[in-house]
């Protein structure tokens, strides 16, 4: 796996998810540099690539819906220069460690209450998650499985259970973590290496060039 720290890895990330964000419609040649990052990225980091393919299937499909209203030739290329920058975040989180998203956070120099935010809005989606599992399991032990069980999480009686038990469980893991000591802040402060810095400061200049480049006129 590639080294180098969580924070390092996030800020790498986002460097190259937001050049590609900012790439004009049809800069097919500077989309196809970026989508060639991505995926020695995603190699570098080891990512499995059936969680990878699943994660970034579903959410293509939501974008699909809002961007083929806008034609064919546009759409195509949102699309795909949005593959690029979900493939880039998703493989950074699919590899994240468990909890170690608020060393992740640390590294981006944002707000302490929006770092705040963020952390607790992991933790309750990472229980929400939790607590979808074990609904489902509990199901399949009734015997109310099958292909169309997903039926059941769209009732309104399934989703307020739903939102009950995560929220019942979310005050109590935060009632533990104010028994552990937390105070506001989060636990960790994790600092770059030199040759981190560098090697940011290199990639944030390679972004920063292939993305200005490509609102350049061709050369004839």
């Amino acid at each position: 796996m590639l080294k180098g720290s969580i924070p390092f890895r996030l800020r790498l990330s986002l460097i190259f998810t937001i050049g590609t964000a900012f790439l004009p419609l049809g800069a097919w040649l500077w989309l196809g540099i970026y989508g060639a990052i991505a995926l020695l990225w995603a190699f570098g980091l080891q990512v499995k690539a059936r969680s990878l393919l699943s994660l970034l299937g579903a959410e293509l499909l939501f974008l699909a819906l809002m961007a083929l209203p806008l034609g064919w030739e546009t759409a195509s290329f949102l699309l795909a220069r949005s593959l690029v920058c979900l493939l880039l975040v998703n493989s950074f989180l699919l590899t994240l460690p468990p909890h170690a998203f608020a060393i992740a956070l640390s590294g981006l120099p944002l707000p302490q209450g929006l770092q705040e935010s963020l952390l607790l809005t992991g933790q309750y989606l990472e229980l929400l998650m939790k607590e979808v599992q074990q609904m489902q399991r509990s199901a399949a032990c009734r015997g109310l499985s099958g292909p169309t069980s997903w039926l059941r999480y769209v009732s309104a009686s399934t989703l307020g259970s739903l939102y009950i038990r995560t929220l019942d469980r979310a005050e109590r893991v935060y009632s533990a973590m104010l028994a552990r000591g937390y105070r506001g802040q989060l636990p960790v402060r994790v600092k770059s290496t030199p040759r981190e810095t560098l090697c940011l400061a290199i990639a944030a200049i390679v972004s920063c060039g292939l993305t200005v480049a490509s609102y350049l006129p061709p050369l004839t």
